[in-house]
């Protein structure tokens, strides 16, 4: 198996870049310290997964690199520019799908390019064509309401990719899904990054969807988090399910669980 990296990666060609980023939340018992100290890069084209118990601060994390919530210090580059405020560059993906039920399959995703201002006909087509591709042609014109979750989930993500953004944030964006639509949405996920030039920030629970998706995985502390490592995941891409069977991918997952299992998160009866 590729060695683990230590904690602070230099890339070298770095498209993100978190540097000593620190969250401190006021509370009637005294401040909270969410993240602690965080440094990560992120290269253009690049997977990275953010594992770690809840509590840690991952969503935290992303929202700052968002630029959604401030920094208690520290700061975010995004193209070697500091962020001081809600980036445009990026597709955002949540737990929830947030989708308005008012709204047909068609008009949910066409939202971003109203909010943007772009040529809607132009991105009609893509629209469509985002939507043919997570296999939803043909659903268009049907309501949230008739679809299932996983459906619902596919039409979210095709929203956030709607304007080609460079940066796509995920946070939990499979987390309510049964196993089998969850599976599905991997394969789909793996197919769109495959055919977009698109870095991609995911927030997960399941150390086996982030060594399957990922380039890197960090591992996270529990709070305040802390990277507590960063692990290079060498396997062929494209990857099928049946590669988790793998000895070197259970190597992977080994290592992220034995992390878990020495910190406590995780206990072994």
């Amino acid at each position: 198996m590729q060695a683990s990296s230590p904690a602070t990666v230099n890339t070298g060609s770095a498209y993100l870049q978190i540097q000593s980023l620190s969250k401190v939340y006021p509370s009637d018992d005294g401040p909270v310290r969410a993240l602690d100290r965080i440094s990560i890069e992120q290269r253009k084209g690049e997977f990275v997964s953010l594992v770690g118990p809840s509590g840690c601060g991952k969503s935290t994390l992303m929202m700052i690199a968002a630029g959604l919530t401030s920094a208690s210090d520290g700061q975010i580059l995004v193209d070697n520019q500091r962020v001081t405020k809600a980036r445009t560059d990026i597709g955002i993906v949540f737990q929830n799908h947030v989708l308005l039920d008012w709204r047909t399959v068609l008009e949910n995703v066409m939202l971003q390019a109203e909010a943007r201002g772009m040529d809607l006909a132009a991105a009609e087509i893509r629209a469509r064509e985002l939507l043919a591709a997570v296999g939803l042609g043909g659903f268009e014109n049907k309501y949230p309401k008739s679809l299932s979750g996983g459906m619902r989930q596919r039409v979210s993500i095709c929203r956030a990719l709607l304007h080609d953004p460079s940066h796509l944030l995920m946070d939990e964006p499979f987390g309510a899904l049964d196993a089998l639509t969850r599976d599905q949405l991997v394969l789909d996920l793996q197919d769109i990054c495959s055919t977009r030039s698109v870095s991609i920030l995911f927030v997960t629970h399941s150390i086996a969807e982030a060594v399957f998706l990922s380039d890197r995985v960090i591992v996270m502390t529990p709070r305040p988090g802390k990277i507590d490592k960063i692990i290079n995941i060498d396997l062929p891409r494209p990857r099928t399910l049946a590669m988790r069977e793998s000895p070197k991918f259970a190597g992977y997952s080994r290592e992220i669980l034995e992390i878990f299992l020495a910190r406590g998160i995780l206990r072994e009866h």
